[in-house]
């Protein structure tokens, strides 16, 4: 209720009911004792706002702009997140909000839906093994930029092979010609053939022209960052069936990410709140750092431009479309669980209406702002390269990591650059990590309150140890297989079924309405009560399902398997496959474990499933009370019970709640009735 009663109605109240009142907000620290919460507003929304920008914004959105028409995908990037992005965003932050539990124990709400829960789990951690890879490949950029010559600038390396790009220039600047083996001879020890096959002149004995000299592997030229990246980074096998050795560099680096993400939350919320003041804010300083870099680099109006130029005759294609509203689902981290885990730490009275736009919108601004950066960049490059804009454009990790890293390489002080790149790409990547592992720990430790929230840190480490060995598998020299094969497959559609599931639960079977009125008991009923807020139920219970539905059956009507340097293998697309069902087969494991756990009909049985338990709420017993009568004012039930100390109290203050807005007739007689109604499933005990 908060000061949304004026002086003159709290005034009216007797004095039993002020000093109930006044101790819903008279909280020394934290509100939910046993969980604790956000130290400040300020922790929320920097956690939240680094658990949406991730590296998907640097190096997905911009590529994805400039492919479906520039300055034309702003349209249906816009549209869809208005239909699906915000209200899913909004959806899960209030839910978790109100129940101030991880996503397991949120589904008291609706028991039928945990297997959704245990779906989003699944997912977090199956990708909390593949997103540390990517942080690990940061670390060990990171680390190779502290060097007064970046590694990945010339031919001469160790790991060079005859294909890197610089060794035809090199050896006919010295004078000398490149042969198809990789070699560099004198120009007199080739034989007549052989000069008109590479194109050496003999001006007069002795002496030869090299100007119309041919590169015999023109065509197969790979970059020296390239080079870098898969030779030495990666030590990229040829197939995901050639394991090889450990990368030791990496498996270090990875140790490394790990043990980072685990001293970083060592203390929950309590230590990841204050770190993502820098890991949340940093990204944003360097972005403005680059994009006024950017801007005094010759050739990058071209680039912007390129980035930014319509292509209208675009939006008829349905492509663009699914791509728009794909970027907005996973560019929000919607339907990962990882959301309801981080509103679960909010203060009950925390207003996540507006939390939830500030940070959907501040998203999605900050992978526009991006795309100017990361254009401006590549168009300097391809001035340098005098290259067409197309041919030096990538995305994901040839963006990140060949693509960049060669453009930096052109700068004055390019280690400079360097390094405030991939500190970037790191806090960016971090502070998603940290979200993921704490949705994985805190849905545990949730779920088993007495034995493992006392051992949080051991869950903890235990996680972060599970992970590192897993993880270690994706730093072989087949690591990149398997790496893209967690990510490929354990995020995939799953999570759009996920989401379409929460849609529909919490809007058809819990209730459109009780929901609205667990967000009025929240934030009041000013917000709620204005005719705005009819649109977000509307798109609830009926717009962004359908959403969700086109989105679904255009993805799978258009399905190819995904593929890491050409198609997996039959064995590996079916340990992938298996990855993304053990995430899905939850969903029908628990409707049938929750109706055969439930005596009576089927009728009783399907109403029990679809019904909240009793120990269903916010958690605080004030807070219960008060949404308690929230519900009974405006027409609907809060769905569990209320705790006998805090009957008896809500007893008492009944006719304080008279004085405070006209509400319903309560019966007191007809108590135990009422709780009944809510829980059919109640028996009293």
């Amino acid at each position: 209720m908060g000061d949304r009663y004026g002086e003159s109605t709290r005034s009216s109240c007797n004095v039993g009911y002020i000093v109930n009142y006044k101790a819903t907000l008279a909280f020394k620290g934290d509100e939910n004792e046993e969980r604790g919460n956000w130290g400040s507003k300020a922790d929320f929304i920097l956690s939240c706002l680094g658990y949406a920008v991730g590296l998907g914004n640097v190096w997905r959105f911009p590529y994805l702009a400039y492919e479906n028409g520039g300055g034309a995908f702003l349209i249906p990037y816009f549209i869809m997140l208005a239909l699906a992005g915000l209200p899913l965003f909004f959806l899960e932050v209030s839910f978790g909000q109100y129940c101030s539990e991880g996503p397991i124990k949120a589904w008291r709400a609706l028991p039928m839906m945990r297997g959704v829960a245990f779906g989003m789990m699944g997912v977090s951690a199956t990708i909390s093994v593949a997103y540390n890879i990517v942080i690990t490949y940061c670390i060990r950029y990171l680390v190779a930029s502290f060097t007064t010559k970046l590694p990945w600038t010339d031919c001469d390396n160790d790991w060079n092979s005859k294909y890197c790009s610089l060794k035809f220039g090199d050896c006919k600047d010295a004078g000398l010609v490149f042969l198809e083996n990789g070699t560099c001879v004198q120009p007199h020890t080739l034989t007549q053939d052989e000069m008109v096959i590479y194109g050496v002149e003999e001006i007069s004995p002795g002496n030869y022209s090299l100007e119309g000299l041919v590169d015999p592997l023109e065509q197969q030229r790979v970059r020296p960052s390239e080079e870098y990246w898969t030779l030495e980074v990666r030590k990229e096998a040829s197939s995901i069936g050639e394991t090889g050795g450990i990368v030791w560099q990496l498996a270090l680096c990875l140790l490394a990410a790990w043990a980072i993400v685990f001293f970083c939350l060592i203390k929950g919320i309590k230590s990841s709140g204050k770190v993502v003041y820098v890991t949340a804010t940093f990204p944003y300083i360097v972005l403005v750092i680059l994009l006024i870099l950017g801007l005094t680099l010759p050739g990058h109006q071209e680039g912007i431009k390129f980035f930014v130029s319509p292509k209208i005759e675009k939006l008829s294609d349905p492509q663009v479309w699914l791509d728009a509203a794909v970027q907005i689902f996973y560019s929000l981290s919607a339907a990962w669980g990882g959301l309801i885990t981080l509103a679960s730490y909010n203060r009950f009275r925390n207003n996540c209406y507006f939390d939830s736009m500030f940070i959907a919108i501040a998203n999605c601004c900050t992978s526009i702002f991006a795309g100017f950066v990361i254009f401006s960049i590549v168009g300097f490059m391809a001035h340098e390269l005098n290259q067409p804009i197309e041919n030096v454009v990538d995305q994901g990790y040839g963006l990140a990591f060949i693509a960049y890293p060669e453009a930096v390489a052109r700068l004055p002080a390019p280690p400079v650059w360097s390094i405030l790149f991939f500190l970037m790409l790191l806090t960016l990547g971090l502070d998603s990590e940290f979200a993921i592992v704490e949705t994985v720990v805190t849905g545990l430790v949730d779920e088993f309150p007495d034995t493992l929230r006392p051992r949080k840190t051991w869950v903890l480490l235990g996680i972060c140890v599970v992970g590192y060995f897993i993880g270690l598998l994706c730093v072989t020299e087949a690591g990149p297989y398997w790496a893209d094969l967690l990510d490929l497959y354990g995020a995939t559609f799953n999570l759009l079924l996920f989401a379409w599931f929460e849609c529909v639960g919490l809007s058809w079977f819990y209730g459109i309405k009780r929901f609205q009125n667990d967000i009025r008991s929240m934030i009041g009923d000013g917000p709620v009560n204005f005719p705005v807020f009819y649109w977000w139920m509307l798109n609830w219970s009926a717009i962004t399902p359908a959403v969700l539905t086109f989105v679904l059956v255009f993805n799978w009507a258009n399905w190819s398997d995904p593929e890491h340097n050409g198609p997996f293998p039959p064995w590996a697309r079916a340990i992938g496959w298996l990855i993304t069902l053990a995430t899905l087969i939850w969903i029908p494991l628990v409707w049938l474990y929750e109706f055969l756990r439930t005596p009576g009909s089927v009728y009783q049985r399907w109403r029990a499933m679809a019904t909240p338990r009793p120990d269903w709420g916010p958690a605080v017993e004030q807070f219960r009370v008060e949404a308690w009568y929230v519900h009974l004012r405006n027409g609907t039930t809060m769905g569990g019970d209320l705790p006998p100390s805090a009957e008896s109290r809500g007893h008492q203050t009944q006719d304080n709640f008279d004085n405070i807005e006209p509400r319903e007739e309560y019966d007191h007689e007809n108590y135990g009735k009422e709780k009944a109604f809510v829980n059919p499933s109640y028996t009293g005990e």
